[in-house]
């Protein structure tokens, strides 16, 4: 192996490692919950804010880095370590309030808020060791994040139920360090310079056509993502008729880890957007037909890991479009606008699906989850021709189309 991509290799698996580690701290309350109801401390309704919390923190956060373009004018490896590091304090002091006040939720979206600086971060720093594998590169960094989502089911079978201080106190840990963990990571060639201070640039997203058409993609993408990740666990605990699904749940998140990685290389060799709607169509399809196999526990649940696998296995395709369309010095800006507008989608559905699954059953609730991905790919095959020239191979170093 020679030295660059020995150096790519080794540092690449530097930022996955970082990303998983920092990502504990978004579903910390995951782990938290159990013991704080089994204690009488918090009320279901009331827990389910410790993850809408982070959610909005997060939209809250990457508003404000796209206005100030704050991924593309800091240094990258700062503000991921930096963000890393509040993320990390903020949920260490969830141990010292109250677990349902008022404190306890500010400080959840405070750690959300945080992540604006880790998560489309760490795809800008992927990207900038692109040669002709962008889509692979950025599909390890979705594929990390996957695994750092799915991680908190697995925990009870692994060591137990857990004290909800030592759930948070764990994840504060582990987010500190992930953040420590990025000071040897080396940016790649491709690290566009930092560019002057623009707000106005966060609305070239919706000025250039082909980032509009990633965008309205992603935005299908993200309308079914959260919400199925959020009750995927409900409805196999309904169908297999027994609660504790978590290695299923695992599994089935697990699966999407695989899927954004066989995804990015077949992305890097074909199509992109193509193999995004792809994703999408199968995806939308399980979503429609998982309720119907219900009847048959087997049949279902192999759904749920083909959906599973395909569900995210697109995510990284929509953040490598926008990278290989986005003008080169502000690549970090459209990516947190495109996380922004997408994450703020999925408050909505998160919240809505469980009232569609009570109001018109678990097999509709999740078929209406299908409308996102199946229009999402009508959008990403418009977009495919606009990517069917050699330029966009070589890496995110391109000036972007017209508009």
């Amino acid at each position: 192996m020679n030295a660059p991509a020995a150096a790519k290799r080794l540092n690449l698996a530097l930022l996955a490692a970082a990303i998983v580690l920092v990502l504990s701290v978004w579903f910390a309350g995951t782990v938290a919950v159990p013991s704080l109801i089994g204690q009488g401390l918090i009320s279901p309704g009331r827990a389910a804010w410790l993850t809408a919390c982070v959610q909005l923190g997060f939209v809250a956060g990457t508003l404000v880095s796209a206005v100030l373009s704050l991924a593309d004018r800091v240094d990258a490896r700062r503000l991921f370590l930096g963000c890393a590091l509040l993320a990390a304090v903020a949920t260490l002091a969830q141990t010292q309030v109250a677990p349902a006040g008022a404190a306890a939720l500010v400080l959840r979206c405070v750690a959300g808020a945080a992540m604006a600086g880790v998560y489309p971060v760490g795809m800008k720093l992927a990207a900038s060791w692109a040669r002709g594998d962008l889509g692979l590169l950025i599909g390890i960094v979705v594929g990390a994040v996957t695994l750092g989502s799915g991680l908190p089911h697995l925990l009870p079978d692994l060591v137990g139920s857990l004290d909800w201080r030592s759930a948070y106190a764990g994840a504060g840990v582990l987010a500190a360090a992930g953040g420590v963990l990025i000071l040897p990571f080396r940016p790649g060639p491709l690290l566009g310079a930092r560019p002057p201070f623009r707000p106005g640039q966060a609305l070239e997203a919706w000025r250039n056509r082909g980032l509009r058409l990633a965008n309205l993609g992603y935005l299908g993408h993200m309308w079914e993502l959260y919400a199925m990740w959020a009750w995927i666990g409900v409805f196999l605990a309904s169908v297999l008729g027994r609660p504790d699904v978590g290695a299923w749940v695992f599994g089935v998140l697990a699966a999407g880890a695989a899927g954004c990685v066989l995804a990015g290389i077949a992305a890097d060799r074909w199509n992109r957007a193509r193999v995004a709607a792809l994703c999408m169509v199968v995806s939308g399809g399980c979503a429609v037909l998982i309720g119907p196999a219900s009847a048959w526990p087997a049949l279902a649940l192999g759904l749920a890991f083909l959906w599973g696998f395909t569900v995210v296995a697109d995510s990284a395709q929509f953040s490598a479009c926008v990278v290989t369309l986005s003008p080169p010095d502000y690549v970090g800006t459209m990516l947190t606008v495109q996380t922004s507008l997408g994450f703020l989608l999925t408050v909505g559905t998160i919240g809505l699906l469980p009232v569609a699954m009570q109001a018109l059953g678990p097999g509709t609730g999740f078929a209406l989850l299908g409308i996102g991905p199946l229009l999402g790919a009508v959008a990403m095959w418009r977009l495919a021709p606009m990517l069917e020239v050699p330029r966009v191979i070589a890496g995110p170093a391109r000036a972007a189309p017209p508009p």
